[in-house]
């Protein structure tokens, strides 16, 4: 109950009920931020650890961690407020429900991290590199935007790499199956999420793409 009155009453988490969930699509440098900063979006940010951590490191960014579990959005909001990071927030809705949120342009980088696999052919629909998530993606971002996706999951992450081959508006720019023995590793700055230190400990293999979409001209 403490957790959701903090919530409630916290200006860095938009949540149901507050006026701000109705009308932050397209307004988020303008109305919360108060800045021009681009936008970094955390996808099932789980306590936040990946979007705080980023934030302390880029001051020059605004980050967004995007959950439905408002226990978990707890955590990193309080942390934010705690340390003074006020270019972080916290959305709390389904992440389908996404494109209520942003406006088509108004995100310059999305990541994905750790998310749950839905390995049953059933749920591929679920899973947040599914082509109807990509599509909504690809409306959101900037021209040239990135996405980051890490996982454990070695079906999920075959999954994600061959239907990325197989898009034509698709640009591959990084990919590795040993994310800790490979160059990438340098520029996440040492941060990890809660489920990947658990991963990490019991010797799983993290594993790493980054892409884009091309533009309408390449």
């Amino acid at each position: 109950m403490v957790r959701f009155e903090a919530n409630e009453a916290a200006y860095n988490v938009i949540q149901a009920g507050k006026p701000s969930f109705e009308t932050i699509k397209g307004n988020w440098q303008t109305t919360h931020f108060k800045n021009t900063l681009p936008i970094t979006v955390e996808l099932a940010c789980g306590r936040g650890e990946f979007t705080v951590g980023l934030a302390r490191a880029y001051a020059d960014r605004n980050f967004i961690g995007v959950d439905i579990k408002g226990s978990r959005i707890w955590k990193g909001s309080t942390q934010a407020q705690e340390e003074g990071l006020n270019h972080v927030a916290f959305l709390r809705t389904q992440i389908q429900l996404l494109d209520q949120f942003f406006a088509p342009g108004e995100v310059d980088c999305f990541w994905i991290t750790f998310p749950d696999p839905f390995p049953r052919d059933g749920d591929e629909k679920r899973r947040l590199t599914s082509p109807r998530f990509l599509d909504m993606y690809k409306q959101l971002l900037r021209p040239d935007g990135l996405i980051h996706f890490k996982t454990d999951n070695t079906g999920l992450f075959l999954y994600t790499e061959e239907l990325l081959k197989e898009r034509k508006d698709v640009e591959l720019e990084a990919i590795t199956y040993d994310f800790y023995a490979s160059p990438y590793k340098e520029e996440h700055l040492g941060i990890k999420t809660r489920y990947e230190k658990i991963f990490s400990d019991k010797g799983e293999t993290i594993k790493y793409l980054r892409f884009r979409f091309k533009s309408e001209t390449e």
